[in-house]
This record gives structure tokens, C-alpha cells and sequence, in this order.
């Protein structure tokens, strides 16, 4: 199928959320192979865009920064407007991304049910509940006929740029003495403290890994640089390293593509995995695979507490513990996370 059509995905949400709705535009791009697809996002993860085939044009929204405020969506949608985009689909459920396109005058706008701005919509699509996120996010497909592909995962195209930063991290590391073969990446950082499995766990499993001939990569931006360094302390400078704010978004994927595996609180870093094709180990504390953002690679899981009458307690997680416990993290050890991780490190080595 050929198209000259222009396309428009809107997605503003976390680097997470853009990259589980890369399927969206993958899928997009092979039912329309010859449209203009482009995808309004914040700049942190408009990053994650760069090279890839799906992609026509990244639009980059600062909806925090110099874009904030009325006078910025009124600016957007003026942009919007004379590129002369047909079609939006609105995976964002907020008011804005919906008033955006609708001063932009695209025709046709495509969103959810739970979207604040749905009156602004041209075709409502049901949010279920019961889905993984990709697939909710390919089920706005549906009205422009389209079935979706739900074994579809995100991809990621790091270039010759992303390699050679990550050649030159890996070199310097070296260079000081480290240990840069055979590498796990960890990624102890969230933006809600409750998703945090604590640091001195995490040092623990590194002490684990590091024992069995494994050297480790300290992931997460540059907010996550001290928790980040605490467990490189705890392991030694030798055989473990931390990129913490080091690296770009997709800088960091092409790093994690060099990795066995990656363990990773529920936050972004273990879809990089995903869409790097690296098993995944993810912690999920105070929420739950069920809400539909957990990795679901082939050789994905997820390790949390079950049977606890307060979980999950937040979409999102927050700043502390609403009982004072935090039983959800505290009751998951290195020892049980290793044992997730042994057969993974297994096929590695033989493979």
C-alpha cells in the first residue's frame, strides 16, 4: 500500500510512554509506506526518534520550558497547521495534546475514551484497562482500518554518533583501570522514590555479578548520578562503571545493546531494553505488570512481592511509602534477583 498521506502522532508523556509507541509508528509506517509520519514530542525523548525508518519528521514540544503556557500551544498548532497534516492520532490522554491538534484544524484526530480533551476528538477509541500499552496504543489504529500487530516491539535506531560516544565511554573506562568485557547493566533510578529497589540491594547483586566474571554499567540521567555512584563504590571502580548522565537517551540504548541483560526498577531504561532486544530483568514494587508497562520481550520478567494487600498503591508510585513499610521493596533480595539473572547469564556465556 502506498499513501502520500500526512500523518501525525502526538506523544508528550515520559521517554517511557514514546517508546511504547513506537509499535504505533512502526506499524503506521508499513501500512503507509510512502506517507509523511511525524510525532510531536517533549525534547528528552524526541532523542529516542532520531534514525528511525517510522519516522519522517520529530516535531520537539518544550510544554515545560520555552513552549509552556497558552502561547505555546497556540504556537505549535500554528506549525501544525501549515504542514498540512490530514490525520492525528493522539495516543497522549491530556487536554493540550488534544487542543493542539484541533487549533491545528487536522481533520481527523484520533484519541482515547479518557483523554480530557475527547469532545475535541473525531474518533474516540476505548482505553482498556486489561491490555499492555502497546497494544492499547495500536488499537488507535482500529479506525483507519488497520489490525494491529500485538507481537510488534519498539525499535530503536542508535547511528555511527551513539557508537562512537559509547566506544570512547567504554575506552575511558578501561583506560582507569576497568574491566569493560562481559557487561550487565544496572539501572537502580526511578523519578518516584517507591519504584526504587533500594541501593544497597543493588550493590549486593553487583557484588553477585561481579563474583561470577560479569562487569557492570551503572544506568539512569543525571538526577540518578549519586545513587548511581554509591553502588559503584560498594562494587569497585575495577568492574563496575556508571554513564549516570553521561549519555544520551539512545546513547544509552546502544550501550545496553552491548550488555547480557539489564536490571531495572519500572522505568524507562528497561524498555531501551526492549527495544534493543536485551532481556530484562524489571522490579516492580508499588505497581504492577497488569497496568500494562511491564517489558514483554521473549525473554523478559518481572520480579515483585505478591500477595500484599496494599499493592499496588499508584499508578505511578510517589514519594514515599502511604504506610510507612515499603514491604513491596524491602522484601525483594539480590539473592532472589540472581537467580532470575543466573540462566540468562548462562545462555550468554554459551552463546
Amino acid at each position: 500500500m502506498t499513501s502520500s498521506r500526512r500523518f501525525l502522532v502526538f506523544q508528550t508523556a515520559f521517554p517511557g510512554d514514546v517508546l511504547l509507541t513506537l509499535p504505533l509508528l512502526q506499524q503506521l509506517r508499513r501500512s503507509f509506506p510512502g506517507a509523511h509520519i511525524a510525532c510531536v514530542t517533549i525534547p528528552l525523548a524526541g532523542e529516542l526518534l532520531r534514525n528511525h525508518p517510522a519516522v519522517s519528521t520529530r516535531i520537539l514540544f518544550d510544554k515545560r520550558g520555552e513552549q509552556r503556557g497558552v502561547g505555546g500551544i497556540f504556537n505549535l498548532a500554528r506549525r501544525l497547521r501549515s504542514d498540512g497534516y490530514d490525520t492525528a492520532i493522539v495516543p497522549h490522554r491530556s487536554l493540550r495534546s488534544a487542543l493542539a491538534v484541533a487549533l491545528a484544524g487536522i481533520p481527523r484526530r484520533i484519541g482515547f475514551d479518557r483523554s480530557a480533551g475527547r469532545i475535541l476528538l473525531t474518533d474516540i477509541v476505548r482505553y482498556d484497562n486489561t491490555m499492555h500499552e502497546i497494544d492499547r496504543n495500536l488499537s488507535l489504529l482500529g479506525p483507519l482500518g488497520l489490525s494491529a500487530d500485538t507481537q510488534d516491539l519498539p525499535s530503536l535506531y542508535p547511528g555511527s554518533e551513539e557508537t562512537a560516544r559509547v566506544d570512547e565511554f567504554l575506552r575511558q573506562w578501561h583506560s582507569a583501570g576497568g574491566q569493560a568485557a562481559s557487561l550487565v547493566a544496572l539501572a537502580p533510578g526511578s523519578v518516584w522514590a517507591t519504584k526504587r529497589w533500594p541501593a544497597e540491594q543493588y550493590s549486593a547483586l553487583g557484588r553477585l555479578l561481579t563474583d561470577r566474571g560479569f562487569s557492570l554499567v551503572l544506568l539512569g540521567s543525571a538526577d540518578d548520578a549519586a545513587l548511581c555512584a554509591e553502588v559503584v563504590s560498594a562494587v569497585g571502580s575495577g568492574r563496575a562503571t556508571s554513564a549516570a548522565g553521561k549519555l544520551s537517551l539512545l546513547e544509552a540504548a546502544e550501550l545496553i545493546r552491548r550488555c547480557a541483560m539489564l536490571v531495572s526498577n519500572d522505568s524507562a531504561p528497561m524498555h531501551l531494553a526492549v527495544a534493543m532486544r536485551v532481556p530484562v530483568i524489571a522490579i516492580f514494587g508499588p505497581t504492577v505488570p497488569a497496568f500494562g508497562f511491564a517489558p514483554r520481550g521473549p525473554r523478559d520478567s518481572v520480579i515483585g512481592r505478591e500477595g500484599l494487600a496494599c499493592r499496588p498503591c499508584s499508578i505511578h508510585g510517589g514519594a514515599r511509602c502511604p504506610i510507612d513499610t515499603f514491604e513491596c521493596m524491602l522484601s525483594i533480595t539480590a539473592a532472589q534477583v540472581f537467580a532470575r539473572a543466573e540462566p540468562i547469564l548462562q545462555q550468554h556465556v554459551l552463546g
